[in-house]
């Protein structure tokens, strides 16, 4: 089986496996508890913590773990308007994942008002529209830096330092896709909230964390007990936490992603060659781009039928957001971004990660240009 749906979820990563399993065994005690147990294992967490905030260059009591990139996104927008009940505003983009954007729908129905800025049919985010969408009710700015279909880099570190002179509105990220593939440094930037998940770079499913800028205020969702210092309560997934912390010391090594990018050019230059009438969704600059991610256009087809096929060869893509995949429509980001449809409903997301190997690819290069040419022939 050859895995191209990296930006889906990444295969836990053997030493994270083995990090996480004593916490389901011997190593079972309650953080809160005041006994050996609890104490060793509230070390543990400590330690996980700091290697979250290595990962993102940001202080240890600036991570709250959560229970993934939806809830640290949902409790991101949720907890500033909370804060700030007097404030009605949230400027966003029309291609965030849809964690933010079906929250923003959801808030616009009960009253919020939602500005989304556009993008162009290159995916590149209009800055200028989005600041001059702040005002004074604003509450909060959400981003993501990493488009989970196309790749497409945003400039939040630029984007948040304007939006902080000349507004007093959080500034929150959508850093899901981009933690382990490109360099994160917080501290130097004016990001106040920014999301993580760590199933998406070789951790487990079902835990990630919230970045909280020391100064932001937020309010918690849940209420309870004192953990996480006050602001997320419920007792730790103790194992999972471990595995998050495991996954992002791994995840701080940035060498290991330009393997994934020459592959992923050759993969994406081998495709646009060797299939007729085929394009590329999002930057061409790799620069603008994430490193493993391709969104191929294959025009006059189906992607699900693409998908169906190279399934049955033994390859594992995608047609766009996990979470979106069963609508059966045109991608919500690839309409955003004025992909006609005939070409939106060809496309399919390449998204490589650390195991990926050349011979892979080459398969894949044998592999895809077959099918695409025999589900042409019949639809023709």
């Amino acid at each position: 089986m050859i895995y191209l749906d990296n930006n889906a979820t990444t295969k836990p990563a053997a030493v994270v496996v083995e990090a996480m399993l004593p916490y389901l065994s011997e190593s079972f005690g309650n953080p809160s508890s005041s006994h050996t147990k609890g104490f060793q294992v509230r070390e543990a967490i400590s330690g996980a913590r700091e290697s979250v905030a290595r990962l993102l260059g940001a202080a240890s009591d600036e991570i709250v773990f959560t229970s993934g990139g939806t809830e640290s996104d949902n409790w991101a927008i949720l907890g500033a308007l909370a804060a700030e009940p007097d404030k009605d505003h949230i400027v966003t983009t029309t291609v965030e994942h849809e964690a933010v954007r079906k929250l923003c729908d959801r808030l616009e129905m009960k009253g919020k008002r939602v500005t989304r800025v556009e993008v162009d049919e290159g995916g590149a985010l209009d800055v200028d529209a989005l600041l001059a969408a702040v005002d004074e009710r604003t509450c909060v700015v959400s981003v993501m830096m990493a488009n989970n279909e196309t790749g497409v880099l945003f400039p939040v570190a630029e984007i948040a330092e304007a939006v902080k002179s000349r507004s007093d509105a959080l500034f929150h990220v959508d850093g899901v896709n981009a933690a382990g593939k490109v360099p994160i440094d917080l501290a130097r930037t004016a990001i106040d909230l920014f999301s993580i998940s760590a199933h998406k770079f070789h951790g487990p499913k079902g835990v990630g964390a919230l970045y909280i800028r020391r100064g932001a205020r937020i309010e918690p969702l849940s209420v309870g007990g004192g953990q996480e210092g006050g602001r997320r309560a419920g007792t730790e997934a103790v194992h999972q936490i471990i595995g998050l912390g495991a996954s992002a010391e791994l995840a701080a090594d940035l060498e290991p992603m330009e393997k994934v990018r020459r592959l992923r050019r050759k993969l994406e230059e081998g495709l646009l060659t060797a299939v007729p009438d085929t394009f590329l969704n999002g930057q061409e600059d790799e620069t603008q781009r994430l490193p493993n991610t391709a969104n191929i256009s294959f025009a006059e087809t189906n992607g699900e039928s693409i998908l169906a096929r190279l399934d049955a060869e033994g390859i594992c893509v995608a047609t766009g957001s996990a979470c979106n995949s069963d609508t059966f429509t045109a991608s919500p980001v690839l309409q955003a971004m004025n992909i006609p449809y005939s070409r939106a409903m060809g496309s399919i997301r390449f998204s490589l990660g650390r195991e990926n190997t050349e011979a892979e690819v080459d398969e894949a290069l044998r592999v895809v240009p077959r099918v695409v040419a025999e589900i042409r022939s019949m639809s023709g």
